[in-house]
């Protein structure tokens, strides 16, 4: 079962889900640790993003001033 077509496409399936989910607690922590009380709008925005965006929103977020910065960044994905 293991060597299996779909054990392996699900097995990888769940493994890309647990990093996206990881990348976005980081930024999560981040943002509110930064920002205090961010938006819940805002969050939900970020939720959404892909883990190459959240990859991309870790970077950028080393750049912000403050809570429009992120505001801006999401804009523009």
């Amino acid at each position: 079962m293991k060597e299996s077509v779909i054990y392996q496409d699900i097995l990888q399936q769940g493994r890309q889900e647990g990093r996206q989910e990881e990348a976005f607690e980081v930024i999560r922590r981040l943002l509110n640790r930064r920002f205090k009380n961010v938006d819940t709008l805002l969050i939900e925005k970020v939720r959404v993003l892909s883990t190459e965006q959240l990859e991309n929103l870790a970077e950028a977020f080393v750049d912000f001033a403050n809570i429009s910065d992120l505001e801006v960044w999401l804009n523009n994905q």
